[in-house]
């Protein structure tokens, strides 16, 4: 049995549990795996199942676009692995990814049983290794373009008044002029591309692992820095110790550098802009996201 429940569309095909059931069947299939008794933990921009009879998760992806994407994934997860650098794994042994029913399909090596985050400090560590590395052609990474990202983002928003539509276009436009601006001191290089907390699992065995890997590009190193300093600064999500302790683990304090306050700008507008693709379907996200836009008008926090 697949457990949990949820909806949405995505070009008129439904991404439900139920819809998916036959996708992870044949994926599992395919890949010698048993899908009895899957947990469906999330259904989102992917389904993510955890098999019971094997320490796999399985990722459907709701995009049919994201093939190539997730085929950089797979090799960033075995380059890293070859590397010793811990991030999330995928089997040996599994050619992936899979298209089943238009469907993009991988597997992961499951972390621990019960979702634990690590801490800031071991996601310093984990970045500055990283930072460290010289990745090798073969991995093809693309170059990192926050502006493609966001431009992207505002036009797929759904059901968002077109006054704040513009508000969002005028406000991203200003801020690549100073952005095209900014004087980075870090060197060029890989990045993580989505480098937070939430990017960090606490492994069974202890250790801090790096998951959602499939945003690996080529970009300023301050990128995998501006979360962390942003959820501190603006939202007070980490506390003054624990940003002190990141700051003294990767050796660099991003809020000392001219350029953090455009970075941030930046980085905040492409969450809201994220948000807006909910605003439709869901109640809470609108609140959100109108709670967000009042702060993006008004400078208030």
């Amino acid at each position: 049995m697949i457990s949990g429940s949820g909806g949405g569309k995505d070009g008129g095909t439904e991404f439900t549990a139920e819809s998916l059931g036959p996708v992870l069947r044949e994926a599992c299939a395919t890949a010698q795996l048993d899908p009895d008794g899957a947990e469906l933990l999330r259904l989102g921009s992917n389904a993510v199942y955890r098999l019971s009879t094997s320490p796999i998760i399985v990722r459907v992806a709701r995009d049919p676009d994201v093939r190539e994407e997730m085929e950089r994934a797979v090799k960033v997860a075995r380059w890293l692995e070859a590397e010793d650098l811990p991030a999330t794994r995928v089997p040996a042994g599994v050619s992936q990814p899979l298209v089943i029913g238009g469907r993009v399909v991988t597997f992961w090596e499951s972390v621990q049983e019960h979702e634990e985050y690590a801490t800031v400090g071991e996601l310093a560590d984990l970045l500055r290794r990283l930072h460290w590395l010289e990745e090798p052609e073969s991995l093809r990474l693309p170059y990192f373009d926050p502006f493609a990202k966001l431009s992207a983002s505002l036009k797929q928003m759904n059901g968002v008044p077109e006054d704040d539509r513009t508000f969002l276009e005028e406000r991203a436009a200003n801020l690549h002029k100073d952005y095209d601006r900014l004087d980075f001191v870090l060197p060029f290089g890989m990045i993580h591309g989505d480098a937070s907390i939430g990017n960090v699992l606490r492994h069974r065995d202890g250790h801090a692992v790096l998951i959602d890997l499939d945003g690996f590009a080529l970009a300023p190193r301050e990128w995998d820095l501006i979360q962390t300093a942003m959820f501190y600064d603006r939202y007070g999500w980490h506390t003054k110790a624990e940003y002190a302790e990141f700051v003294h683990r990767y050796g660099f304090d991003l809020m000392n550098w001219p350029g953090y306050e455009t970075l941030a700008d930046l980085r905040e507008l492409m969450m809201v802009a994220w948000l807006g693709h909910q605003v439709g379907t869901s109640e809470r996200s609108a609140a959100e996201f109108s709670r967000r836009l009042h702060s993006l008008r008004t400078g208030e926090g």
